[in-house]
């Protein structure tokens, strides 16, 4: 199914703001070079990649390698003309090479093999207690940390988008976000999320211990 998606893409590198598949993603366009690339993609397929800046130097920024295809569902002109969108995840892809081009914004070769699975509905085997044992830990990090969700809504979410909106609104560091972007199947995204979580939870009851 991955033959279906676009291996040219326009990229929108875009700090602290890690994407993921079947998750929705409000964004804010206002520089110029990214209201070029959104006017070019409301023309066409309405498809763009989201990913993670790593090192700015001058006006050459490096990215990582894997990121997520996103199509706008939803989009909005305001009077001083930025575009308020929604993105919608699709599929993560791993960059293959730079396409340089008269285009103010960058565009990439991507593959998206390694994600197929991104486009499928499938889900975990793992038992239903590890899983409510492993959002009980969400919560309890979340209040702990003071960050206020909507559960009841989250909870409306089916499986997958549950675990992939978790984990990008989690209050983890970006390089903990991009290591579960990259991690290819939900099976292992729920081991390491776990980890995580519970590295955390432990970091934080250290924090305040030490206080």
């Amino acid at each position: 199914m991955t033959n279906i998606l676009p291996e040219k893409i326009a990229i929108f590198p875009l700090s602290n703001a890690i994407f993921f598949p079947k998750t929705i993603l409000p964004l804010n366009i206002f520089e110029k070079r990214y209201i070029q690339m959104i006017n070019d993609c409301i023309k066409n397929d309405r498809l763009f990649g989201m990913i993670q800046p790593k090192v700015k130097k001058n006006s050459e920024i490096k990215v990582y390698t894997v990121g997520c295809l996103g199509k706008i569902t939803s989009f909005n002109e305001t009077q001083d003309k930025r575009f308020v969108i929604s993105l919608s995840g699709i599929s993560r892809f791993k960059i293959k090479e730079e396409i340089f081009s008269n285009k103010l914004y960058r565009q990439f070769v991507v593959d998206y093999s390694d994600f197929k699975n991104d486009l499928n509905k499938k889900t975990t085997n793992k038992k239903v207690s590890d899983i409510k044992n492993l959002l009980n830990k969400i919560k309890i990090l979340f209040k702990k940390k003071n960050y206020l969700i909507d559960w009841s809504e989250l909870e409306k979410l089916s499986f997958n988008q549950l675990i992939y909106t978790i984990c990008m609104i989690s209050p983890f560091s970006i390089e903990e976000k991009q290591k579960l972007l990259e991690t290819v199947e939900i099976e292992d995204s729920l081991n390491t999320l776990e980890e995580i979580v519970s590295f955390n939870l432990l970091d934080n009851f250290d924090n305040k211990t030490i206080q």
